[in-house]
């Protein structure tokens, strides 16, 4: 891996749970690939925001990451 693709991963994408792009990336290695299910099996957008900012973030890593 790496070391842009390791700091890249670090990067919060729901700030209210501290939740890194590379735990949602795992998740959509493993099949997950709706806002919903990412959510679900995360615990994002169930913070303080309730999803107004990350969930665009994570739309956005869908198609940034095509299956």
């Amino acid at each position: 891996m790496k070391e842009q693709d390791i700091i890249d991963g670090l990067k919060p994408i729901c700030k209210c749970k501290g939740i890194r792009k590379s735990v949602f990336l795992k998740h959509m290695k493993a099949g997950l690939r709706t806002v919903e299910a990412l959510q679900k099996a995360t615990g994002a957008g169930t913070g303080s925001c309730k999803g107004k900012h990350c969930t665009e973030r994570i739309k956005e890593l869908i198609r940034n990451h095509p299956g």
